[in-house]
């Protein structure tokens, strides 16, 4: 009898997550990734492992030994008291990240769940940009990734089927943004975890996309409909042509009472058509029907997979997290930014502030007074990533767990310029409108300066 292969679930507490886990939990040995420590029940057979996906040797720790990778993270909540940072410069960092750890750990295949590409003429929304980027960058590296590009997926406990199932409870009259008339082919949960077993490990679908969604063509009005018969609620649905996007993501955020960090990116990306290019043919898969999709999405009687209650890692109370996006026209490496920031920094502030280095210590001073000390640690940087430790300064608490990188990614086409785990030595309202907005203007400068570099 063959040995199971064990396969980690980055995103193991989500929707697809939960369900992949309860589905095949059988076939692999699961290794459970989360952020919290989690002690499972004395029964289970899944492994939990607590990984901080924004530190590489964590991410590296959580993978040691693992075959395959599920991946289904999404950074739509904050983590910190303060980040500074936007869900798609966050992702792009976290899917790096990944990909690294999965080659330093040899991982035979990542599969990723991502969204349909929209196929009309209309800018790309951040949403599914974000996702594409994240697909490119898991895939930059030596480990195979097949990335599945799916339309909505509905099943019980479904976060963007639960916004349209509290729409039709609260809402007997629905006028519908223009977005609602976009084309999308939702697809049944259980063919997407069948998809993503079939493809597994498998050799075939190494190394392109695959887009997945049901038979059938429907608007997003349509879904609204069909949920409302499925619900036995009378509901008048129309459109009307006067609703901005804004007051579409104010309308929907109001009266789905999901948080705003989740239904902003979800409602730019629904006004793309989204439907299938082309269909990936596999092995023994149903085809369910739409109605009977949503009749299974609201069968209270279904039991959603309940995993057991982590605890979050334990921080200072006023942590800070920025991470940010710097465009980088002439392709510079991740290295040459890390030797000229400093300069440069120098240089804009007339020497006021200056930056001294001796040997691995970087000081930033201000008319002699260290503000910060920095610690370059070169067993753990490369050409495209540059790490250095906070070990102190006058402006931060702590100096034995924040770090700052510089990381080239998408080809050197960004740097990206991140901040971890800092906590500042200012009261935190002052540095919440000093140091902080300080850091973002400096940061857009250096964004400047870069644009102006050549080859």
């Amino acid at each position: 009898m063959a040995l199971k292969k064990k396969l980690a679930v980055a995103g193991a507490t989500g929707f697809i997550g939960r369900w992949f886990i309860e589905t095949y939990k059988d076939k692999y040995d699961i290794i459970a990734l989360s952020r919290k420590k989690v002690t499972p029940s004395p029964n289970s057979d899944i492994e939990w492992r607590m990984v901080d996906l924004f530190s590489i040797s964590s991410s590296v720790n959580a993978l040691e030994g693992v075959d395959y990778a599920l991946y289904l993270v999404h950074s739509m909540q904050p983590s910190t008291r303060l980040n500074q940072s936007n869900f798609e410069d966050t992702d792009l960092l976290l899917a790096d990240n990944f990909s690294r750890a999965a080659e330093s750990c040899n991982l035979k295949h990542i599969i990723y769940v991502g969204g349909i590409l929209p196929k009309d003429d209309l800018n790309i929304s951040k949403h599914l940009k974000s996702r594409f980027e994240v697909e490119q960058v898991l895939g930059s590296r030596k480990t195979p990734l097949t990335a599945i590009r799916a339309g909505i997926i509905i099943g019980p406990g479904g976060s963007s089927f639960k916004i349209v199932k509290k729409l039709v409870e609260k809402l007997p009259v629905m006028a519908c943004p223009t977005w609602t008339k976009s084309k999308n082919q939702p697809v049944d949960l259980r063919f997407a975890l069948k998809c993503i077993d079939q493809i597994m490990g498998n050799e075939k679908y190494f190394n392109f996309p695959i887009e997945i969604g049901g038979s059938q063509v429907i608007t997003y009005m349509d879904l609204l409909k069909l949920t409302a018969i499925e619900m036995g609620k009378r509901r008048w649905i129309f459109s009307v042509p006067f609703f901005s996007l804004g007051m579409s993501k104010l309308w929907v955020g109001v009266f789905s009472g999901s948080n705003s960090n989740f239904v902003s990116p979800l409602i730019e990306s629904l006004r793309h058509d989204m439907t299938l290019k082309s269909k990936v043919i596999l092995e023994n898969l149903p085809d369910y029907n739409i109605k009977e999709t949503i009749k299974r999405a609201l069968d209270k009687s279904i039991n959603i997979p309940v995993f057991p209650v982590g605890v979050p890692q334990t921080k200072d109370k006023n942590t800070v997290r920025s991470v940010q996006r710097i465009a980088n026209p002439g392709k510079k490496t991740a290295h040459w930014v890390a030797q000229s920031y400093p300069l440069w920094l120098s240089k804009i502030f007339s020497r006021i502030i200056s930056a001294e280095k001796n040997n691995a210590l970087l000081k930033f001073k201000f008319l002699g007074i260290c503000l910060l000390q920095l610690e370059y640690i070169e067993s753990r940087s490369d050409n495209n990533r540059q790490l250095f430790y906070i070990t102190g300064g006058f402006l931060t608490k702590r100096t034995n767990r924040g770090w700052l990188e510089f990381r080239s990614i998408l080809d050197g086409e960004y740097i990206i310029t991140a901040i971890h785990e800092f906590v500042p030595r200012l009261p935190w309202f002052v540095y919440k409108f000093t140091q902080a907005k300080a850091h973002l203007l400096v940061m857009k400068k250096f964004e400047k300066h870069l644009s102006t570099l050549k080859k």
